[in-house]
């Protein structure tokens, strides 16, 4: 049994209707964000914009998804998650709707970016696993977590056909305001969210600024944060701009949306496994492998030819490394710390993980204006995953004393 305490102002929700209820969550505001890869050719045409512009407005959405996400996390903790899902999606489905009538860089930076970006930091699979973490005992919260994580990687699956499909028959405008109509529809799910986190027995209660003072002091919980800088920045650079790079190298838009699926698909397989190992082997190392064969499966995809197999085997075999970095990540900060500050401390961890992710967009976007290609980006993921392997070792996998009670006390 848990040793986490719900808040007696929330009603008992079975376990399996609050992961369904995530999970579907988790799989549509995750959906549509992994398909504005597919916007980029159509909205640059059609608006003539550059690479670089959009590249910006998506690089921004990533930097305000990662801003906000420790205040959506710390909201969490305090309020409940159904409270700061409900207002994400409004704001997530707004951003989208004043998408269409964006037409030029700098309100794409404010609506795709800025206002986008805050939904998806409230709505999104980090605050669902928030609920997720309080429910379970801490010997199957990185199992619970790849499950999160899986449900968010299925709707990158589905969504991204779907999307393409849209985008071809209504265009990218209507492809918008039905997906923001689709966040709407799914507010009653949140109803199997409710609840916060309460202390947990034995457990330091703090303020949340104390609580990030003493967190930032543990040498393991800093190089945890370094590290996942990495996973953003690859995330980002790939999703975003994998389609294009893909067109220019020859092959369809189709073959684009398919990979991004595939990448989806063979992430649900991949988070499953990552949130199963977690639970068996030291975090630090799993991490640190994930990290690892990512730089040695872009340097494959990088400097042999590419075709239509080998981006859907690139995809594949990213598709089993992309979000399977979560469940170890959320899992170490909650055996650090406890899942009573996990949204606020986790979503610190976010933030730096959408840092990277600002910064391999816009720099996808400015090396292909500059250059014409996207070539030195890649060899900058080579080497920031290897060099994210290379710090995740040292992290020791053991509670933080500064979060325990004392004997004494």
């Amino acid at each position: 049994m848990s040793s986490i305490a719900i808040s007696r102002n929330s009603v008992a929700v079975p376990l399996l209707a609050l992961i369904i209820g995530g999970c579907l969550v988790a799989a549509v505001t995750n959906g549509i964000r992994t398909s504005f890869g597919l916007l980029t050719l159509p909205m640059t045409t059609d608006l003539g914009l550059t690479r670089e512009a959009w590249g910006m407005a998506m690089a921004i959405q990533n930097l305000a998804w990662g801003i906000a996400q420790p205040f959506a996390g710390g909201l969490a903790d305090k309020y409940g998650t159904a409270r700061v899902i409900i207002g994400g999606l409004i704001i997530y489905a707004i951003g989208l709707a004043l998408m269409v009538v964006s037409p030029t860089g700098t309100l794409l930076n404010l609506t795709a970016g800025v206002i986008t970006g805050v939904g998806i930091a409230t709505s999104s699979f980090s605050i669902v696993m928030v609920a997720f973490g309080r429910s379970v005992p801490q010997e199957k919260r990185t199992l619970v977590f790849g499950i999160a994580t899986a449900a968010s990687s299925f709707g990158q699956f589905a969504f991204a056909p779907i999307g393409q499909a849209f985008i071809s028959s209504f265009g990218w405008a209507t492809t918008l305001l039905y997906a923001g109509a689709l966040l709407l529809l799914i507010i009653p799910l949140t109803y199997t969210l409710r609840g916060r986190t309460e202390r947990a027995a034995g457990q330091v209660e703090m303020p949340f600024g104390e609580a990030i003072r003493r967190a930032w002091g543990h040498n393991s919980y800093r190089l945890l944060v370094i590290g996942f800088f990495v996973c953003g920045f690859h995330l980002a650079f790939i999703n975003v701009h994998m389609p294009a790079y893909l067109v220019q190298c020859g092959l369809s838009p189709e073959t684009g949306s398919w990979a991004i699926a595939v990448i989806g698909l063979f992430n649900i397989v991949g988070s499953l496994l990552a949130g199963y190992l977690g639970g068996r082997v030291p975090k630090q190392l799993l991490l640190a492998t994930i990290y690892f064969t990512r730089a040695v499966a872009i340097a494959l995809f990088v400097f042999l030819p590419v075709t239509e197999l080998s981006a859907y085997i690139f995809a594949g075999a990213m598709g089993l490394l992309w979000l399977s970095t979560v469940p170890p990540t959320a899992g170490l900060v909650t055996l650090f710390f406890g899942a009573r500050h996990m949204g606020m401390l986790y979503g610190v961890a976010f933030f730096s993980h959408q840092v990277g992710s600002f910064l391999g967009v816009w720099l996808g976007g400015v090396v292909y204006d500059h250059t014409g290609s996207y070539s030195l980006v890649w060899y900058l993921g080579i080497l920031l995953g290897l060099a994210s392997a290379a710090i995740h070792l040292p992290i020791k996998e053991r509670s933080a004393p500064s979060f325990q009670l004392k004997p004494a006390e």
